[in-house]
């Protein structure tokens, strides 16, 4: 009974600290996340909350769309197992402008594909296609599809993860860009066997035929930490600073996400 009722508190306690961060402290990042290599287990639902607040971002419209200081951003995501390699993300983004009104912002569909355990690779290694929609108001580009190689690995506490992700832009002035580049890593290490502690990185360079200069480049560094509620839950938290002009300045992220598991259905009358 005392294990139970400190698990509880603690998830509450999780919940709590995210609904205050996305209140006291989004740029137009509406998933904040470095992806690992496994996808969710077959028969099970994966349901996210992705909560992200920009302190201080820009304050006016830029290319029709809105600024992000002050505005917090909630994404739904849903992720159904489909077998032991495959999985499908579907995103519900919305955002809370620092003026009030709660607008939904768009949708996207994620389909991924990981190197099955039973192959015995070195690393983990998954591919995800990730293609959607969001209104001019939010995204000069409303039509995209990001194409993100995964490859992770645990190596004693340690854990790394790259993302290099490219991104093409089918409706808005990113199509004449072509595609582009959008660098993700993670390295954290485990301080307990339930508390891990790194760094994040977020990037994007541009166009892979010519970065854009340094100064137009986005780049983020998130020192994050991760909580082990459990098997089922997943918690991950982090404080960003942008590196460059064009990247909001203090975004502050929150992830908490449930795993829900479906019994085996009959297969005979």
């Amino acid at each position: 009974m005392a294990r139970t009722s400190r698990h509880a508190t603690l998830t509450l306690l999780a919940a709590i600290v995210c609904a205050l961060a996305s209140r006291a402290v989004a740029q137009d990042n509406y998933e904040i996340q470095v992806y690992g290599a496994d996808t969710v287990a077959p028969r099970s639902t994966m349901v996210e909350i992705h909560s992200n607040f920009t302190v201080e971002g820009s304050k006016t419209v830029q290319d029709g769309v809105l600024p992000s200081n002050h505005a917090e951003h909630e994404t739904l995501e849903l992720t159904q197992g489909i077998n032991d390699w495959a999985e499908v993300g579907f995103y519900v983004f919305t955002s809370i402008q620092s003026d009030g009104g709660w607008q939904w912002v768009g949708d996207h569909i994620r389909p991924r594909f990981r190197v099955p355990e039973s192959w015995h690779w070195p690393v983990g290694v998954s591919l995800s296609n990730e293609i959607g929609y969001q209104r001019a108001a939010f995204s000069p580009d409303t039509w995209t599809w990001e194409i993100r190689p995964i490859v992770d690995k645990k190596i004693g506490g340690w854990y790394l993860a790259f993302n290099p992700a490219l991104d093409r832009s089918w409706h808005g002035p990113g199509v004449n860009q072509g595609v582009t580049f959008s660098p993700n890593a993670k390295v954290s290490y485990d301080f307990t066997k339930k508390i891990a502690g790194g760094l994040e990185y977020y990037a994007s360079y541009g166009s892979i035929t010519g970065f854009d200069a340094l100064r137009d480049q986005q780049q983020q560094f998130f020192p994050s930490i991760d909580i082990d509620f459990g098997p089922q839950w997943e918690f991950n938290f982090g404080v960003g600073v942008g590196a460059t002009r064009s990247t909001d300045h203090l975004i502050v992220k929150c992830i908490i996400g449930r795993r829900f598991s479906w019994p085996h259905g009959k297969t005979g009358r």
